[in-house]
This record gives structure tokens, sequence and C-alpha cells, in this order.
């Protein structure tokens, strides 16, 4: 049976399947509460801006879009962005999409924290943006349709989201604290890591091997 909220439809297939069944079990109920809200708020938002983004690429961006903060994606020292667009790239690729399907996929990931910029790159780019951007900071949530908002949390409660979402921000970068240099990821390491002191452009420029 066809899956519709808010007037969204969740896309059928193998790999929308597949991949909704491996976050749910490998990350926890707060990320992919949170992944599929992403998706809902990014389809309504693609909706009204005239955006047409293909809604499987949407689908697994949103879903895979905060999965490098939990094992077993985050294996190498680098941002977490980067850890679940490389896992989604992956999948993607397994599953036999093309080139271009999957670097869209890895980079609507990988910017989804980027401010200014993905709204400018394609629709599955940019709808993947607005979404998270709504539901994590509640950007144009007082635009937003009451009985929409009230059938996506319906599906997918927020529960104690900011207090929760943050504590997952720490524990999946307190331990890279260097991935998070030049990113909105290092305000959250300052705020709740004592003593925690990043590495500012000014040090970097002035104590860099030239001598003028």
């Amino acid at each position: 049976m066809t899956e519709i909220v808010a007037g969204v439809e969740v896309p059928e297939t193998p790999a929308a399947a597949e991949a909704t069944r491996l976050i749910q079990e490998r990350s926890s109920p707060l990320i992919f509460h949170h992944s599929r809200r992403v998706f809902f708020f990014a389809a309504i938002h693609a909706r009204e801006l005239g955006l047409e983004p293909d809604p499987e690429l949407l689908y697994l961006a949103a879903l895979f879009h905060d999965s490098g903060l939990l094992r077993p994606f985050s294996e190498k020292e680098q941002r977490f962005e980067l850890d679940g667009a490389d896992h989604a790239r992956k999948f993607l690729l397994d599953h036999g999409f093309s080139t271009v399907a999957t670097d869209t996929v890895w980079m609507a990931i990988a910017l989804h924290t980027t401010p200014g910029i993905p709204g400018r790159l394609g629709p599955e780019i940019a709808a993947t943006n607005y979404g998270v951007l709504t539901d994590v900071v509640g950007l144009g949530l007082g635009g937003r349709d009451p009985g929409e908002v009230e059938e996506i949390t319906a599906v997918h409660p927020r529960g104690d989201f900011k207090n929760e979402f943050l504590q997952a921000f720490v524990e999946g970068l307190k331990n890279r604290p260097d991935t998070t240099y030049g990113t909105v990821n290092q305000d959250v390491l300052e705020h709740f890591i004592p003593g925690f002191r990043r590495t500012t452009m000014v040090e970097r420029i002035l104590d860099s091997p030239w001598p003028k």
C-alpha cells in the first residue's frame, strides 16, 4: 500500500525500501525519524518552489544525510557529512544507480549543513537542505500548514528532539573535533565541551610557513 504523508508519497522502489530498513536498523530512532521528516519537508518545499526533484533520489539523500554521525558509518577521520555521503554513494552504486544520480545524492548529503550554496544547485540538493533547515531550525515553519506539520510529526514524533539531536552531534563529533573546522559543527562542540577551542582561520594564516 502506498504511503502518503502530508500529501507526499514515499517512493515504492526496492532501493528506497532497503535504505529504510538499513537506516532504521543501523542508526537510531532519533536519526531515523528526523531523516524521514526531512524528506517530507523537503518534498513540500520542492512543491511550493516549483522544483522537480527525483523523488527516489530525494528520499535516499534524506535518509542517509545524518548517517555519518553514527557507526558503522564513521570509519574515517573526515566530516560526518562526508561519511554519510560516501556510504550513500556505495549504496546507490551497489543498487545500480547511474553515476549522475549517485553524485547528486552525494552532493546533497555532503552540502546539507553548508549555508548558502545548496539552494543554488540542483533540485534534490536544494530540497534536502531546505528539509533539514525546517526540521532542525524551523525554516519556514510559521508559514507551514499546521495540519501537514501535525501529520508528519504524528508519523515521526520529535520527542525531545532539540536536546537529543545536539547530544547526538556531540557524541558523533567529540572524537574527531578537527573535522569540524570551518563548519557549523564546531558551534556544537564549542557549546558543550568544556575547554574546547577551535583553530581560527586567522591563526592558520598567521602560523603558515610563509615569511609574509
